[in-house]
C-alpha cells in the first residue's frame, strides 16, 4: 500500500492482504454492519419486512377471494381447505414468534416454516390434480411461495433463492406431469409460474441491494472521519485495539498496586506485561508514519478493495481538511461505478517541490498523480472534476485507454504548519 515494507500481520492482528491491505472483511464498515444486524432484520430492514409481510397477508386474502369462488369446481375441497388452513394458521404463528424473538428466525424456526409452506402446495396439488390444469386452478399453492417474503429480510438471500427454485421446480413438474400445453391453457400456466417466482426474488433483490447501499454510506461516513485527524495518528482500529490494551494494562497496575500480583512477577504474568508493552511501542511506531490517508483507504471497505497508495514522504497529511474532502470524494466517485468490477485507482504523492510564484512562498507543491484502470474519461461523474477542484490545480488525460489525473497542490509549509499548531494549543 505505501512505500513501507508490511509483515504478514499488523499490530492489531488483522492480518494483510496481497496487495498490502488488511482484508475487507475486517473494515470498520464490515464489522459494524454484522454488529448491527447481529439480532435481526436491523438498519431499516426491519421496516422492509414488515411491509412485505403485509404484500403476503394482501396476497393470500386476494388468493383465498379466488379460492371461495371456485369452491364448486374442486372434486374434493377438503385437501384445498386444510391448505388455506394451515397457512393461515401458519402466517399467524410466525409472525407472532418472530414479534417476541425479537425479528429473528431461527433455523428452527425457517425449517419448520419452509416444511409447513410444502405441506400447503401438496395439499392444494392434491385438490387440483384430477383438473389437469394446474395453472388455471391452483391458489394455495402460488399464495404458499409469496408467504416467503415474510423471511426476506431475517434469512439469508441464498436460502431464499434456493426454496423459490424448489417451488418453481414443483410447479413445472406438476404442470408436465398434468396438464395439456396448448394454445389455451399456456398463457395460464406461464402467468402461475411467474406469480410463484418473481415477488420472492424481486423482494430478495431488493433487500440485498438496500443493505448493499446501507452498507456503502456507512463505510463512507466512517472514511469521512479521517478528514479531521492529525497529519500522523491511528486509525479506527487501532483506536479499538489502543482502549483494550490501555484497559489490560491499567488492571495490571492496579493489580501490582493492591497486591493482588506480587513482586517479582512470574513468569507468565511478566510475558503478558511484555507483550502489553511491545503492542504498545508498535502502535506508537505506526501512529508516526501512517497519515489520513493510508488509514481511509486500508480501513474501507469500498476504497480498500480497488485504491492503493504511494506516500513515502508521508505528504497527504499536509493537506487542509478541504483538500482531504476533495481528493477523498474524487478517489471515491471514481472507484463507485458498480458498472466496471475491474476499476482500479493509484494514487501517488511527491516529491515535494517548491513553489516560484509570487505570494506563495510559505506553500509546499505537493504532486498528487492518480492513475486508473478501466475508467473512462467520459464515464467519470462530473462531480468529481468539482471535488478534485478542490485540492489543487489538475489536468486529466487518457493513458493505456484509462484516465490519468495529475494535480498541483499547495499546501502550507510543514513548519509553518507546527508553529500555528503551538500557538492553538497554548
Amino acid at each position: 500500500m505505501s512505500g513501507y515494507g508490511r509483515p504478514e500481520e499488523n499490530t492489531l492482528g488483522v492480518v494483510i492482504g496481497k496487495r498490502g491491505r488488511p482484508k475487507p472483511t475486517s473494515s470498520p464498515a464490515a464489522r459494524a454492519l454484522r454488529q448491527a444486524s447481529a439480532g435481526g432484520a436491523s438498519l431499516g430492514t426491519g421496516y422492509l419486512g414488515i411491509g412485505a409481510g403485509i404484500i403476503a397477508v394482501i396476497v393470500g386474502i386476494a388468493g383465498l377471494a379466488v379460492f371461495l369462488t371456485r369452491l364448486d369446481s374442486y372434486p374434493s375441497p377438503l385437501p384445498v381447505a386444510f391448505a388455506w388452513l394451515l397457512y393461515c394458521l401458519l402466517l399467524i404463528v410466525v409472525g407472532v414468534t418472530i414479534a417476541l424473538a425479537g425479528e429473528r428466525m431461527p433455523n428452527w424456526l425457517f425449517a419448520l416454516y419452509l416444511a409447513a409452506l410444502a405441506c400447503v402446495i401438496a395439499l392444494d396439488f392434491i385438490a387440483i390434480w384430477p383438473l389437469h390444469d394446474i395453472g388455471g386452478t391452483a391458489t394455495a399453492s402460488v399464495v404458499a411461495s409469496s408467504g416467503l417474503l415474510v423471511a426476506v429480510t431475517l434469512r439469508r438471500a441464498s436460502e431464499i433463492l434456493i426454496a423459490v427454485g424448489l417451488i418453481g421446480v414443483a410447479f413445472i413438474v406438476a404442470i408436465a406431469v398434468t396438464t395439456p400445453l396448448t394454445t389455451q391453457t399456456l398463457p395460464a400456466q406461464l402467468v402461475v409460474l411467474a406469480a410463484v417466482i418473481l415477488p420472492p426474488t424481486f423482494a430478495t433483490w431488493l433487500v440485498v441491494n438496500f443493505r448493499r447501499i446501507v452498507q456503502l454510506e456507512l463505510d463512507r461516513v466512517l472514511v469521512q472521519s479521517t478528514v479531521s485527524a492529525p497529519r500522523f495518528a491511528v486509525g479506527m482500529m487501532a483506536s479499538e485495539e489502543l482502549a483494550r490494551l490501555d484497559l489490560a494494562a491499567e488492571e495490571l497496575f492496579d493489580s501490582v498496586a493492591s497486591g493482588r500480583t506480587k513482586l517479582p512477577l512470574d513468569p507468565k504474568t511478566a510475558s503478558i506485561a511484555a507483550s502489553l508493552a511491545t503492542e504498545l511501542r508498535l502502535h506508537l511506531i505506526e501512529g508516526r508514519r501512517e497519515t489520513w490517508l493510508y488509514h481511509a483507504i486500508t480501513e474501507s471497505e469500498q476504497l480498500g478493495k480497488s485504491v492503493t497508495l504511494s506516500d513515502t514522504g508521508s505528504l497527504a497529511g499536509l493537506l487542509d481538511p478541504q483538500q482531504r474532502d476533495g481528493l477523498l470524494s474524487g478517489v471515491w466517485l471514481l472507484v463507485s461505478d458498480k458498472s466496471n468490477d475491474r476499476t482500479t485507482v493509484h494514487l501517488t504523492l511527491g516529491p515535494a517541490g517548491s513553489v516560484d510564484a509570487e505570494g506563495a512562498q510559505n506553500a509546499v507543491l505537493v504532486p498528487i498523480v492518480i492513475t486508473t484502470t478501466g475508467v473512462a474519461r467520459n464515464r467519470v461523474d462530473p462531480a468529481t472534476w468539482g471535488s478534485l477542484a478542490r485540492v489543487g490545480t489538475f489536468t486529466n488525460a487518457m493513458e493505456n485507454s484509462s484516465l490519468r489525473v495529475q494535480i498541483e497542490c499547495l499546501v502550507t509549509n510543514p513548519a509553518d504548519q507546527y508553529h500555528a499548531e503551538q500557538a492553538v494549543h497554548r
